[in-house]
């Protein structure tokens, strides 16, 4: 018996994006009652909800290399210390300036969440793990986002919009400082049997060297690769939905449904619920799949694929009425956007030749997704002041995810190489600590 203790690790990874997500939400459930305190318009409010966007794509690959040399303990609790100060000063503000700076600061602690985790998940997840152990860390950002829309919509009829900022950032801290004290790599946490660590470090075969490879080559290989740049794409075509969701969906129940806030944030609560039913389910599946007679792991992409198809039910919303239908519809366009978007980060790890550059490879694919994700809140707001309602922000959601259906299949079929030729004057090298 070689034990499972690993998945210690894969629950950690699920809080850790559990904690980032509330702390994500905590805004669009805040968001009339601060656009009534600001007198904020729908273009405004757009602006807010994207503002953490702006500072995250800057950074997330110098956050990669950073993750690649200093290892993902060291920055994921650091990162999480950060945003969670970012939150409290969220509800500390008492201008539009300063909420939209410390929404910027947001960005900047929350850019390692991905690529921290994509490095954890390589040392720790053997690949035959790797579908689960990456469903763990994006089905905690859906757990957040459902558990966080009711406990902030409660907070906010109970203590005030600015208490349910103080609130989550504080959960923030408190699970940096856990974070800091348990978390180590295979080959040095005490807590881990002997059996199960040889048969991590057998299955996963990772370098800890310190001889690394240069940061020029490792980035000029991967976007050269043509399945490194059909994933980033397809990352996009479903974060932008995903991000509509994350930041106009109270909203959308809210303005369009006329709910209450404490009621949106419950209705809001289901698509993302079922995400993490749905994101855990086919992540086995996902994993079953690759253990089959002859199967390769760009075999992934075809359930990928499936899924963007699924997901497109979003182009029914604006014909149907009932508000059961409507959520039963977000269901399963969120469900399949967050397991698609956690099978990404699974093929990108298993096409990688080079673990060495897992934490960068992952940056970039999560650029992909947020530089469609930034665009998401800023055009919905356009579109809801334009026409008064969220029909075209639907359909443009719906046409992407279609796209990503055809990028998927014929992009990312081929190992995503990396070129090791270097000479010791190289730029700095990336190492896997």
């Amino acid at each position: 018996m070689t034990g499972k203790r690993r998945y210690f690790v894969y629950s950690g990874l699920f809080l850790l994006m559990f904690i980032s997500y509330i702390d994500r939400i905590n805004l669009s459930v805040a968001a009339k009652n601060i656009a009534d305190a600001y007198n904020l318009s729908p273009i405004q409010l757009g602006y807010i909800f994207s503002a953490y966007l702006w500072t995250y794509l800057v950074l997330l690959i110098p956050m990669g290399l950073a993750v690649d040399r200093f290892g993902g303990r060291t920055i994921s609790y650091a990162s999480l210390a950060v945003w969670s100060l970012a939150s409290i000063w969220t509800g500390l503000a008492t201008t539009y300036v300063v909420l939209f700076l410390s929404r910027l600061v947001l960005g900047v602690g929350e850019t390692s969440t991905y690529p921290a985790g994509a490095k954890i998940i390589r040392e720790w997840a053997p690949p035959s793990e790797r579908g689960i152990a990456t469903a763990f860390l994006n089905t905690g950002a859906h757990a957040g986002l459902c558990f966080g829309s009711v406990l902030v919509g409660w907070l906010i009829v109970e203590l005030g919009w600015r208490e349910s900022f103080y609130i989550t950032g504080a959960a923030g801290l408190v699970l940096a400082a856990v974070w800091f004290l348990y978390y180590r790599r295979p080959d040095e946490a005490s807590w881990l049997g002997d059996a199960e660590r040889r048969y991590i470090q057998g299955a996963v075969k990772e370098t800890h060297e310190s001889t690394g490879i240069s940061t020029g080559l490792a980035l000029k290989s991967l976007v050269r690769s043509r399945s490194m740049w059909a994933l980033a794409l397809t990352q996009g075509c479903a974060g932008y939905t995903l991000y509509l969701f994350m930041t106009w969906l109270p909203n959308y129940m809210a303005t369009a449904r006329g709910m209450d806030v404490l009621k949106s944030g419950l209705f809001s609560a289901i698509p993302y619920g079922s995400a993490v039913v749905i994101g855990l389910g086919l992540g086995c599946v996902s994993d079953r799949l690759l253990k089959r007679s002859g199967s390769t792991p760009a075999d992934r992409r075809k359930l990928i694929a499936t899924l963007l198809v699924l997901s497109s039910v979003i182009l029914l919303t604006p014909l149907v009425s009932s508000i059961w239908v409507v959520v039963g519809l977000m269901s399963i366009s969120l469900g399949c956007v967050g397991t698609v978007m956690a099978l990404d980060i699974a093929l990108t790890t298993d096409l990688l030749t080079d673990g060495r550059c897992n934490g960068v490879a992952v940056s970039l694919l999560i650029l992909g997704g947020n530089t469609f994700g930034i665009a998401a809140p800023i055009v919905t707001g356009y579109i809801v002041a334009a026409t008064h309602g969220f029909s075209g922000a639907f359909i443009i959601s719906g046409v992407l995810l279609l796209t990503g259906t055809v990028i998927i299949m014929l992009g990312a079929r081929h190992p995503i190489e990396i070129n090791v030729s270097h000479t010791p004057a190289d730029t700095m090298s990336l190492e896997t600590v």
